[in-house]
């Protein structure tokens, strides 16, 4: 589904991202480690498109379509959708008023619906995110990707600033979201998901893990062996690991 080239990226002029070579498979579910400031977002925000972050070299492919300078309204369109780890108040939308418009199709009853599960019914009248608490943002942030239904799904640090009760549904629906909710994976399905805790791990059965070190992709397995590394000895333990 998705292919990444010896992805170099700066931000702002400095250089982030260096030499990343990356891909993901229909219904695969990457979960990326790392420090703070290694570029984890960075990367995610690359394959999203946002024009602040410059690829300067290499390439990204999605379903075989080169889109490495498509802007994000059409790599969305595609199939893609994010979930931000800090995401911004709209003031003069309602919630109710974004989901409508990213629906993909679904009825009005959907949305009550996904509204309820979520327990944001009382929150779709109220501008986006504007007074919402922690949870909140990251519980509404979740509802739009379940009404967008993309194919590709970017999930930024769903666990920060989240309590325990949160966790405990954002992760439930995080796993209705990649469709692993059911005995059988959704075929179609893909996603990274960007964690530091590991909480997340509990509710999704992830396929692979990454750690980012310093810009760099330094290993790859399975994700629980490469959490309880971390826990253990850090990340530099496990940024020289060979």
């Amino acid at each position: 589904m998705l292919r990444v080239e010896n992805l170099h990226v700066s931000v702002e002029g400095r250089k982030v991202l260096e030499d990343i070579n990356f891909s993901i498979d229909y219904g695969e579910i990457a979960v990326l480690f790392g420090p703070n400031g290694a570029g984890k977002t960075t990367f995610i925000m690359t394959l999203m498109g946002f024009p602040k972050y410059k690829v300067e070299q290499g390439r990204i492919y999605f379903k075989g379509i080169d889109i490495t300078h498509m802007d994000v309204s059409e790599r969305s369109k595609l199939g893609m959708g994010i979930s931000f780890q800090r995401p911004p108040v709209v003031r003069g939308v309602t919630l109710k008023k974004l989901l409508t418009i990213i629906s993909n199709g679904k009825s009005d009853s959907q949305l009550m619906e996904l509204a309820g599960k979520l327990n944001l019914l009382g929150h779709l009248n109220r501008d986006v995110n504007d007074g919402f608490s922690g949870g909140e943002v990251k519980r509404a942030e979740l509802l739009q990707l379940l009404m967008q239904n993309p194919d590709l799904v970017f999930i930024d640090e769903p666990e920060s600033g989240v309590d325990l009760e949160n966790i405990v549904l954002i992760g439930e629906m995080t796993n209705h979201l990649l469709g692993r909710g059911q005995r059988i994976k959704d075929p179609k399905k893909s996603a990274i998901v960007i964690t530091h805790t590991g909480y997340i791990l509990e509710y999704i059965n992830a396929d692979r893990g990454y750690i980012l070190f310093n810009g760099k992709l330094m290993c790859k397995g399975n994700p629980r062996d490469i959490l309880a590394e971390i826990k253990k000895n850090g990340y530099r333990r496990c940024a020289t690991c060979q």
